[in-house]
């Protein structure tokens, strides 16, 4: 029987087990999850949070990971400024990137979450504004989020990653991981 994890990845983790090739030694996956033969399926940036599955079986791997499957991922997004209806309106339709358009995203404004404190916290500033959006993708590029909250002028300060398809975060503190039933 395969083995699927959600892990609450932590700011500053790499999604990966080691890191060999850095002159500087960067926290990994290892020194959170001590379950042999699982692996990431999909990455999440050493500058996000969230949820990460791992697992032992590789077509599960491939059916999380691969972008033609298009499993939906929910991010909470924290945001410098506050988008408005037009802005919004752009991401549903898809932004131009420079490695081509995105497919259209649901994303809606919200009330900040209740999450954790990040460490380091964001960087606040007294005179720009911030708010949060629940934005949910099928694909997934380099950087992606990222990259589509700065094309519609507000860019990211907070990244989550709060779903993959049917597995939430719901319960799992950062740096803690769960075993998911298939």
């Amino acid at each position: 029987m395969p083995r699927l994890i959600a892990f609450n990845k932590p700011f500053g983790v790499l999604s990966q087990f080691t890191d060999a090739r850095s002159p500087t030694e960067r926290p990994t996956l290892s020194a959170y999850i001590d379950v042999p033969r699982v692996y990431p399926a999909g990455r999440l940036d050493r500058d996000s949070e969230g949820l990460l599955l791992l697992t032992d079986d590789g077509r599960l791997q491939a059916r999380i990971a691969d972008p033609k499957h298009k499993m939906a991922k929910t991010y909470l997004v924290q945001v410098e400024g506050a988008p408005d209806e037009a802005a919004l309106d752009r991401l549903r339709r898809g932004v131009e990137l420079k490695d081509g358009v995105t497919r259209p995203a649901e994303v809606e404004a919200i009330d900040p979450p209740d999450l954790w404190p990040r460490d380091p916290p964001v960087r606040f500033r007294k005179t720009v504004p911030d708010s949060w959006l629940r934005l949910t993708i099928c694909e997934g590029r380099n950087r992606q989020v990222r990259r589509m909250t700065a094309a519609i002028g507000n860019p990211t300060l907070r990244l989550v990653r709060w779903r993959i398809g049917k597995h939430t975060l719901d319960g799992i503190p950062p740096g803690e991981w769960r075993e998911l039933a298939l």
